[in-house]
């Protein structure tokens, strides 16, 4: 990989030496009270352009002739400026541009043709300026800076479930992680491997890494919220986010942040804990004197672990663990002598805690972006990256109580199994772009892969006894995924008021790897086969990892577990090298009937090898009653392919359910378990999308507002926990036998279960004026989405009067109510000389908690977290700022006694509005040279 970003550079910057031109624009680009840094000034149709440098100047080299001059920046209003070349001539262009607000700044996805303001588009879309949001905000991961700015967006950091700790789930307008399709620079990015199996919500769903990409590589963020399926592809039901990464030069940018958690349950003894680390930079260099640019992004990360458990307040101690302690001594029952046994042994509850907070994580990125002109306006460019993060997070501790899971020989007092991850991700995209006649040409091909490995340490496997190892390579997961487009467009401008037509062809090929693990890792070596009896009609046994009879047991008779206690590894049954191949082909056409009324047609068929065909189309149209007011609705079908893990995963791990730790396995659609049960191959799922809204410009104030409906049918689920049992039917033995040769007691699968509806409205409104010296800018958006179940659980005949372990409660709460329908947003900023002042107030309306126990579905209220930031350049270039995220240090409300699992959750794990770590106080420091 590296190899291949190297040959790219070196060729870019070869065809760059050999480009040459003598005419000169050059000036400065400023607002009314300073100069602009990073400004892009470009020549309008064509690749050349450039970004301004600290000064806020810029200079392009061009042939004598006509231009268009285009200069724009992040909330601002875009000018264009006429200008004439003659041999040899130098002139001299200044541009002031007056703020804008988000709502007119210009986008590019949703559509073919030529980019226009979010308050001109038939469909609603976000901008994002991370630039301004990474000096000001106090959130430093690009899922939590999203998550703050974005109301339609939701991602929160997980707490004790495994590899979801170290990928944050994310979605918009409340569907699934795997429900938004993610591009960079227009072009599709790979998921990530990890699939959400335990306790999160995006259960059953695999989404795509957003932390993997650096801030210092990006310039803007656009959120198409509307369902583009016919545009874009599969998983494009809930929207699209693209991510534009940078493309300025001669400007080194960069910022260090430091931090941590001030809160009332900071870890007792410390001042602040889960203490955290980023260091961003950017640089970007120029190819050639025609606009060609390589851009180079780097960050370094580091994030330690909170915890915000109290203390224990369960059994730890039985008598089993001394047995003089029993009411008859040397009989143990099982009777709870915790209070007694930590006296004596001088230890505290809180000793036994788990880790109920964020992992632990450190890592880094290195991110590059380039464009090459070549001639005839024709251009090459290539973007990609890498990451690597390395993690570690906790299951649940394991007390000397539990016999089954513990040694006392290896760990007396029990343990806190960690789970370490090693996340590698890599991508490279290169492409080619120019004109063919009078239609537009781009050709693309974009390589991504995402490996994620497991290790379970301060562990062991019970079966072994005392020779059990403490630590173990669980195996781990890798999604590769290899896409090619061909896009082609024309604009034909004498067509009533214009219109745009494009056709384009795609290929993807992916594949997905579950790798082994060490066999200590899953196997439990006391499982034997019943072979017959001897003479004395006893059973003979033989130790076989498969085997139905248990042979090793603790001293309460029970047996003992098998694998890595907190993360078993992946054995050969679970192994899997898949793979597919999908083949698309679309036509998307755009008009203009007049300047004020345009429609918008898309149409696109894409064929799976796996799964077979599928047709989708989408009308979207505007009308533009005058300046100040404008209408616009789409409606379309969408579709979403099941993933490659959703329909080749299998493992068995230990999960925490209604309070209990059950080892829980994952079992294919075409296992020998799963005809028993009845459950069917998957499909895809398919959707209907509705919006309607407007969008009003009346001066300072700009203002949209979009509602919205989507249907979707066969819609994908993790399902509930079926059991077998040893003395059943025969259905059910031979149920019970599978589990067991799996080391699990619960099968769960992948089903297109259910059909589901989501309505909601957005609205964003900004307010921006010179106030005094300075600038103001105010924004308010907020959003409401309800996703509820349209009819009956899909219910085959063998799964008559199982509907509700199909379908259990708690994933139906995961889906409608786990993350917060309502959010609302509110943000002030001023900037006045070298002062800067920020706040931001974001509501996140009430959730409920997700279990099966009806009692324990307790709802938790919307609560406001407060952040602030005041920053001031101290020197030229350097720029300092101090603030918080949660001000207040607010907390969700407390669980009830039924949830809090023995003290482990005072907050809510499956229902997370905003985080249970409280208070963050930063400081970052911010420069460009």
């Amino acid at each position: 990989m590296k190899k291949i970003i190297t040959f790219s550079i070196l060729i870019l910057s070869l065809l760059g030496a050999s480009v040459a031109q003598s005419q000169v624009i050059n000036g400065v680009v400023k607002d009314q009270s300073q100069t602009l840094i990073g400004a892009s000034v470009k020549i309008a149709g064509q690749t050349i352009g450039t970004s301004t440098d600290v000064n806020g100047n810029y200079s392009l080299s061009l042939k004598s002739g006509s231009y268009k001059v285009v200069a724009s920046y992040a909330g601002y209003e875009t000018v264009f400026k006429d200008v004439t070349l003659a041999a040899g001539q130098t002139i001299r262009l200044d541009f002031t541009l007056s703020p804008s607000g988000n709502l007119n700044e210009v986008v590019v996805v949703g559509s073919r043709s030529k980019p226009r303001s979010q308050l001109n588009s038939p469909v609603p879309v976000d901008v994002v300026d991370i630039k301004k949001l990474s000096r000001n905000a106090p959130q430093v991961t690009l899922n939590q800076i999203l998550n703050y700015v974005a109301p339609s967006f939701s991602s929160n950091v997980q707490t004790i479930s495994d590899g979801t700790d170290h990928i944050d789930p994310a979605s918009l307008r409340g569907l699934g992680p795997d429900q938004v399709l993610v591009l960079i620079n227009g072009k599709r990015r790979h998921t990530t491997s990890l699939i959400n199996i335990n306790g999160s919500f995006g259960k059953g769903s695999v989404g795509t890494d957003l932390n993997a990409i650096p801030t210092a590589a990006i310039k803007r963020i656009e959120i198409l919220r509307d369902g583009a399926s016919a545009q874009y592809g599969s998983d494009a039901i809930a929207g699209v986010i693209n991510i534009i990464l940078d493309d300025q030069v001669n400007v080194l940018s960069g910022n260090i942040t430091t931090g941590g958690y001030d809160s009332k349950h900071t870890e007792k003894g410390k001042t602040f804990d889960g203490g955290q680390v980023q260091a961003n930079l950017n640089y970007g260099v120029p190819l050639g004197e025609s606009g060609g640019f390589l851009n180079l992004a780097g960050s370094y990360d580091y994030r330690d672990y909170t915890n915000r458990m109290i203390a224990y307040g369960g059994t730890i101690f039985t008598d089993y663990n001394d047995p003089a302690l029993a009411t008859v001594p040397g009989t143990p029952t099982g009777k709870d002598i915790t209070d007694a046994e930590l006296a004596k042994r001088g230890l505290s509850r809180s000793d036994f805690n788990s880790r109920v907070g964020q992992s632990a994580n450190r890592g880094g990125s290195l991110f590059f972006n380039s464009s090459l002109p070549l001639a005839n306006g024709a251009e090459v460019y290539a973007f990609g990256g890498l990451n690597y993060r390395h993690g570690e997070s906790a299951a649940f501790f394991r007390t000397p109580s539990q016999l089954t899971q513990t040694n006392a020989t290896i760990y007396p007092n029990g343990f806190l199994p960690l789970i370490v991850t090693d996340n590698k991700d890599q991508s490279i995209a290169v492409g080619t772009r120019g004109k063919l006649g009078e239609w537009k040409i781009d050709v693309s091909n974009t390589y991504g892969q995402n490996k994620l490995d497991f290790s379970t340490t301060n562990t062991l496997n019970a079966s072994l006894l005392s020779s059990s190892p403490n630590s173990f390579n669980d195996g781990g997961y890798v999604f590769k995924q290899n896409t090619t487009n061909l896009d082609l467009s024309r604009f034909y401008k004498n067509v009533l008021s214009g219109l745009n037509l494009a056709f384009g062809a795609e290929h993807r090929y992916e594949n997905y790897q579950i790798l082994q693990g060490q066999e200590s890792s899953y196997v439990n070596y006391g499982n034997a086969l019943n072979i017959g009896t001897d003479a004395l009609g006893k059973p003979i046994l033989v130790q076989n990892p498969k085997g139905n009879v248990s042979t090793l047991f603790a001293a309460n008779g029970s047996a003992l577990g098998g694998g890595a206690q907190g993360f078993g590894g992946f054995s050969p049954d679970n192994v899997v090298n898949a793979s597919r191949t999908s083949v698309a082909f679309y036509g998307d056409g755009e008009i203009n009937f007049t300047d004020a009324f345009l429609v918008d047609g898309a149409l696109r068929f894409e064929n799976y090898s796996d799964f077979g065909s599928t047709l989708n189309w989408k009308v979207a149209s505007r009308y533009k009653f005058s300046d100040k007011f404008l209408l616009r609705g789409a409606a379309s079908t969408g579709f979403r392919a099941p993933s490659l893990q959703q329909s080749y995963f299998s493992a068995t791990s230990t999960i925490f359910s209604n309070g209990q730790f059950v080892e829980s396995g994952t079992f294919r659609n075409d296992s020998r378990i799963a005809q028993l049960l009845g459950i069917p191959k998957l499909k895809q799922e398919t959707s209907h999308n509705y919006s309607l809204g407007f969008t009003s410009n009346l001066g300072d104030f700009k203002l949209t507002v979009d509602g919205y409906y989507i249907k979707i049918n066969n819609r994908i689920i993790y399902t509930g926990q079926f059991s077998g049992s040893a003395t059943g039917s025969a259905q059910d033995q031979e149920i019970y036998n599978i589990l067991h040769s799996a080391n699990a007691q619960t099968a769960r699968f992948f089903a297109n279960a259910i059909d589901t509806r989501t309505r909601g409205i957005d609205a964003v409104l900004t307010y921006s004026k010179k106030l005094g010296s300075g600038s103001f800018r105010t924004d308010l958006s907020g959003t409401y989405a309800k996703t509820d179940l349209a009819g009956s659980v899909h219910a085959s005949p063998l799964l008559v009067g199982k509907e509700s372990t199909y379908f259990d409660d708690a994933s139906r709460i995961y889906l409608e109510s786990a993350v917060p329908q309502s959010k609302i947003n509110l943000s002030l900023t001023y900037d006045i000389g070298k002062w800067n002042f920020f706040w931001r107030d974001v509501y996140f309306g009430k959730v409920t908690e997700a279990t099966n126990v009806v009692t324990a579905q307790d709802t938790y209220k919307g609560k406001i977290i407060s952040d602030v930031s005041v920053g001031y350049e101290f020197y030229k270039d350097f720029h300092l700022s101090v603030g918080a995220n949660n001000l207040f240090d607010i907390y969700p409300d407390p669980t009830s006694v039924a949830n809090q699992s023995s003290g482990r959750f005072l907050y809510s794990r499956t229902a997370q509005q905003f985080g249970f770590n409280g208070r963050f106080l930063f400081t970052r420091l911010s420069f460009n040279l």
